[in-house]
């Protein structure tokens, strides 16, 4: 590095619905990097999906109400070029190149569709630059909730009862078929969105159509999940081959569920305990579970995994979430200083993280040898 400072991209925003979370997630992670050690480059994606460079001092709009919250200041056009020893974000001025920027490791703050299911990830890989979180299988896989679930009943990890219908399905699916599968109440959620977004509880045949059609409005593939009666428990997870687990915090709703309303809207929406105060012995059951389930799903980096407690003990998982929110209030931070490890503290280990994995990567052969070390022609 030429730059005596790590330069660290900030990536946030996105198309995704849970865009205006992002802003909000990378204006706090902004805040708490240590600027002696790292030199921050703020890099906004618009609603329509154009990349910007942002000024730190006023790249945001109403930055603390998640109704209001929105990219403020000046355009500058810039994109991603991958090259084997710069990593560089050129920025133009109309069809002209303006300048360029060589970047040391890429944090992407993205909740949602693209920016959280492995399309961010891929285009990150490709530009051979090292970036926080899990990779494009993990990634892909957190953010499909009918995949993860999958995988985690094949793990023999608990989980829950749970449908997939995809769009073409839509017509055939019967109320009470499904009712008779797995139970009254139930939830319908969009398989590939994030923050409770699109779900619906379903009590009774009249709720069923509206549930599907307000999920089926962000997707093409839904989740028919059964109400797990219990409390709501929440792990963090952090490293690469080595995971550690935080201690667990509860969240305890104040609405019906976990809403998007509940968990970004309404202050009051739920409360939290953290670390909720649980016997050692359940602690340890939900560090060790949330470890396996990281690991059964190809996870990096980091991710919290969301847990049911029920009233009988039982614990199962819910969910996984790659790119958890980052904001003054999130779990996944909170449960980390709950457990000893700063907001600071825990920005330097992700960012060592993503370094040290791409090393790793970066060593990998790229074309085939044969047993005494000589290359095999590339030609084909």
């Amino acid at each position: 590095m030429s730059h005596s400072k790590l330069r660290v991209g900030i990536l946030f925003g996105g198309k995704s619905i849970e865009h205006e979370i992002s802003l909000i997630s990378a204006k706090n992670v902004i805040e708490a990097m240590d600027k002696e050690k790292y030199e921050i480059v703020l890099i906004a994606i618009d609603k329509q999906g154009e990349w910007h460079l942002k000024q730190a001092a006023e790249f945001l709009a109403f930055a603390e109400d998640a109704k209001l919250v929105h990219l403020h200041g000046e355009k500058q056009t810039v994109a991603l070029v991958p090259k084997q020893q710069r990593k560089e974000l050129v920025s133009y001025s109309g069809n002209q190149l303006a300048n360029s920027l060589a970047l040391d490791v890429i944090f992407p703050i993205l909740h949602g569709p693209m920016g959280e299911d492995g399309t961010m990830q891929g285009l990150l890989t490709l530009a051979n630059i090292p970036f926080v979180g899990a990779g494009v299988l993990g990634s892909a896989i957190g953010m499909d909730k009918d995949v993860m679930k999958r995988l985690l009943r094949d793990a023999k990890i608990p989980i829950g009862k749970f449908i997939t219908v995809l769009k073409h399905q839509k017509q055939q699916c019967d109320f009470e078929t499904v009712a008779q599968e797995i139970g009254l109440p139930f939830f319908v959620k969009p398989a590939n969105a994030g923050s409770s977004v699109g779900v619906s509880k379903v009590c009774c045949e009249s709720d069923f159509k509206e549930a599907l059609d307000c999920a089926f409005l962000y997707t093409r593939k839904v989740l028919l999940e059964e109400f797990i009666p219990g409390r709501e428990i929440e792990c963090s997870v952090l490293g690469n081959e080595n995971p550690i687990a935080s201690l667990p915090g509860e969240v305890i709703p104040q609405h019906e569920f976990y809403s998007y309303e509940a968990k970004y809207l309404d202050e009051q929406g739920a409360l939290f305990q953290i670390p909720v105060p649980l016997p050692n012995e359940l602690i340890e059951k939900v560090q060790r579970m949330s470890i396996n389930a990281y690991q059964a799903l190809c996870c990096e980096g980091m991710a919290r995994i969301d847990f049911f407690l029920k009233d009988n003990g039982d614990l199962l998982v819910n969910e996984i979430n790659t790119i958890p929110g980052f904001t003054k209030i999130s779990m996944y931070p909170k449960n980390w200083e709950a457990s000893g490890v700063s907001y600071s503290e825990l920005i330097d280990r992700l960012i060592s993280l993503a370094i040290e994995r791409h090393a790793q990567e970066s060593c990998l052969a790229t074309s085939v040898t044969r047993s005494d070390g000589t290359k095999i022609s590339e030609q084909v």
